[in-house]
C-alpha cells in the first residue's frame, strides 16, 4: 500500500511544479504587458484572466510604471481592501471600485463596459 502512494506522489509533484511554472510565466507576461501599457491594470481587474486570479492586488498595481508600495498602499486603503487580497476573490463591487480608481473615469461607463463584456 505504501508503494502505490509513493509511485503516484512523484508524478503529481512534477505536475504541480509544471503548473506553478506555467502560472509564473503567464503572470510575468501579464505584468510586462501592464508595464508596457499594452493593457491597463483596470482592464486586468475587469477581465479577470486566469493568470491573475491568484495574483494579489498590490502585485498588479506595482507592475505599473511609477507605482511603488506607498502609492499602492494608499489606493487599497482608500478602497478598504487588504493589499494581499487575491484579484480572483474580489466581488463585483470591489472590482468596479478598483477599476474606477485606476481609470479615473465615470463609474457608470465602467459598469456598462463590465456588463457588455459578460464577465462576472
Amino acid at each position: 500500500m505504501g508503494k502505490s502512494a509513493t509511485l503516484t506522489a512523484g508524478p503529481q509533484h512534477l505536475q504541480a511544479l509544471e503548473r506553478a511554472n506555467q502560472v509564473r510565466l503567464a503572470r510575468a507576461e501579464l505584468k510586462r504587458q501592464v508595464a508596457a501599457e499594452e493593457i491597463s491594470a483596470a482592464e486586468v481587474v475587469l477581465s479577470r484572466p486566469w493568470e491573475a486570479d491568484s495574483m494579489s492586488i498590490s502585485e498588479l498595481l506595482m507592475s505599473q510604471r511609477r507605482w511603488g508600495r506607498a502609492r499602492c498602499r494608499r489606493m487599497v486603503v482608500a478602497l478598504g481592501l487588504p493589499e494581499n487580497k487575491p484579484l480572483g476573490t474580489l466581488t463585483e463591487r470591489q472590482r468596479l471600485g478598483l477599476a474606477t480608481r485606476l481609470r479615473g473615469s465615470d463609474a457608470d461607463e465602467l459598469r456598462r463596459d463590465f456588463a457588455q463584456s459578460g464577465v462576472g
